[in-house]
């Protein structure tokens, strides 16, 4: 019977052991639960609201901006401080020229010659392929741009 024995201490000191595990593991602090995953949708993420331009405070600054001729022409005139940049694009590639305002539109000079950009129909371009639109800018005769 000492087999037996044996094997009761033996199972007596694991219980032994096992309650003291079990007796420290009460008395220490447990750990903090995990967080529970978010339940909640992830928040909308909209574009930006549209920032409105201000009303023009000229006849220049209401030319600001990129207007579209025929195959891929365009102009486009930024406001740089009080002065106009005037960029042309056509068949050859863009231009640069330096512009100002005029009580009409955009005044600047190209090969020596001083033109103005002013609002006009599509009509008033000259250009067959612009005739029906209203928003547009003339540079010169069948010359022009428009907004599409």
């Amino acid at each position: 019977m000492k087999p037996q024995i044996s094997v009761t201490r033996t199972t007596a000191g694991l219980a032994a052991a096992m309650v003291a595990a079990l007796g420290l593991a009460a008395c220490s602090p447990s750990p903090a639960p995990a967080p529970a995953p978010d339940q909640t949708a992830p928040p909308t993420v909209t574009a930006p609201a549209q920032i409105p331009t201000p009303p023009a405070s000229s006849a220049a600054d209401a030319l600001v901006g990129r207007w579209t001729g025929p195959e891929g022409t365009a102009l486009v005139i930024a406001a740089n401080g009080a002065a106009y940049q005037v960029t042309v694009t056509n068949l050859d590639g863009p231009r640069d020229f330096a512009g100002a305002a005029d009580p009409d539109g955009v005044r600047f000079t190209r090969d020596g010659e001083s033109l103005l950009v002013r609002k006009g129909s599509g009509a008033e371009t000259g250009m067959k392929w612009l005739a029906d639109k209203a928003d547009c800018v003339v540079v010169a005769a069948n010359e022009g741009y428009c907004r599409d």
